[in-house]
C-alpha cells in the first residue's frame, strides 16, 4: 500500500467517525423535543419555562455535535 491510498483511507475514516458520531446528538435533539412536548402537555402553565430550557439543552447538544465535526477536521 503506497502512501497516497494510505491518506486516502484516512481521510474517508474520518468522515465515517464524523458520521457516526452525529447520531448522538441526533438521538439527543430528539429526546429533548420529546420531552419538552410530554412535559408542556403535563403542566401547560408551565410551557414558556419549558421552552426556555428546551432551547438551551438544544444548544448545548449541537454544540457538541459541532465540537465533533471541528473535532475531526483538527485531528487528521
Amino acid at each position: 500500500m503506497d502512501l497516497i491510498t494510505l491518506a486516502e483511507v484516512t481521510g474517508s475514516l474520518s468522515a465515517v467517525g464524523y458520521g457516526l458520531a452525529a447520531i448522538g446528538p441526533g438521538v439527543g435533539v430528539g429526546i429533548i423535543f420529546g420531552k419538552a412536548i410530554e412535559a408542556t402537555a403535563r403542566q401547560p402553565e408551565l410551557g414558556g419555562r419549558i421552552q426556555t430550557l428546551m432551547w438551551l439543552g438544544f444548544g448545548l447538544v449541537e454544540f457538541l455535535a459541532l465540537l465533533g465535526f471541528i473535532a475531526g477536521f483538527i485531528f487528521r
